[in-house]
């Protein structure tokens, strides 16, 4: 064979080579592969998931059950499914965010045709919600929100279901400068880091003090939402600044935990220091009732019939807000003792 004749060969060989290759399936580094229908009805890669028939076996990943609040909010959603019929795949991450991403896993594994998901953090509850995405199962999100750089409202999740948390912290932060005449210096029990309406709660509270000189933040730290971890935060902190006035708890857990602390310490909650806090359950209403706590801004935990009226509305193809606001009430001194039969 002469040299020109195998350099010829030799140029039809990678041609065809080249050829086959461009036949195959290859993919874009990340792209996930051709998109194939998925069990919702669309393709994983366009808009929302539709569901084709109307869902009866539904997930519900719970963030934790370690407060009235939480509790409250299960048995809502769990009441809510057997009332209507529904197969509640119920889940409880126990605090812990890697745990619920496993959770929303599973549900998927279970092919639910739709999940309700109270997001223990942003982040990586984001992700989850792409992952049901693409799998074809349509997400409603419940009183905590995903970071929505990652997962959008109306495009990879249908819509988010709660309270406005940055008006909560502002209401809270009204009442507090009334209550003290413009002048306190203050502990802020923050919740858990990373989460929405610790994010939200600090910013409407921050945000609406930082124009008034005399309210003074003396230290801001998370109590994680929990009673004994905010006493313990609380008995820390007061150590560093015994001269606070008032106390901003971002839930009523936390605000309890501080009262322990502040009485421990031979504070007397309601008149050395100012108490305010989120949330609205039993204990902080009796609190508020027996002088200990001055305020609490409600957060509806009663989510049951609105997540599935919202679902229903979803499957029959209407057009769903991105945002549906609970209605929050506000308890004082002037209404607690009323509203305490009614509480959770």
């Amino acid at each position: 064979m002469t040299q020109r004749r195998f350099i010829m060969l030799f140029s039809a060989l990678m041609l065809l080579a080249g050829l086959l290759a461009s036949c195959g399936t290859t993919t874009p580094s990340g792209s996930g592969g051709a998109t194939a229908p998925t069990a919702g009805g669309t393709a994983a890669g366009g808009g929302l998931p539709k569901l084709t028939k109307a869902p009866k076996k539904v997930g519900f990943a719970q963030t934790e059950s370690n407060n009235p609040w939480r509790l409250a909010q299960t048995a809502s959603m769990k009441a809510e499914a057997e009332k209507r019929g529904y197969e509640l795949v119920y889940t409880d991450a126990a605090g812990s965010a890697a745990k619920q991403v496993a959770d929303v896993d599973s549900m998927i594994a279970q092919k639910v045709d739709a999940i309700f998901l109270a997001p223990r953090e942003e982040k990586p509850l984001a992700q989850a919600v792409l992952k049901a995405k693409a799998a074809g199962i349509p997400v409603i999100l419940l009183d905590r929100n995903v970071d929505q750089t990652i997962a959008k409202p109306g495009e990879d999740f249908v819509t988010f279901i709660g309270s406005d948390f940055i008006e909560e912290g502002k209401r809270a932060a009204e009442w507090l400068i009334k209550a003290t005449n413009g002048t306190a210096k203050i502990i802020e029990l923050e919740g858990t880091t990373g989460s929405s309406p610790a994010n939200d709660r600090k910013k409407g509270f921050d945000d609406r003090i930082k124009s008034e000189a005399g309210m003074q933040i003396l230290a801001s730290q998370t109590g994680d939402f929990a009673r004994d971890k905010g006493r313990q935060v609380m008995e820390t902190l007061l150590q560093a600044h015994p001269d606070v006035t008032a106390v901003y708890a971002h839930n009523d857990e936390m605000a309890i935990g501080a009262i322990a602390a502040l009485e421990a310490a031979g504070k007397v909650p309601g008149k050395d220091v100012i108490v305010v806090s989120i949330d609205g359950e039993k204990d902080a209403l009796q609190a508020i009732i027996d002088g200990k706590l001055g305020a609490s801004v409600e957060c509806n935990p009663r989510f049951g019939p609105s997540a599935f009226d919202t679902l229903e509305k979803y499957a029959k193809g209407e057009q769903i807000a991105t945002k549906i606001i609970n209605p929050d009430n506000f308890y004082d001194a002037s209404n607690a003792k009323d509203s305490i039969a009614g509480s959770y």
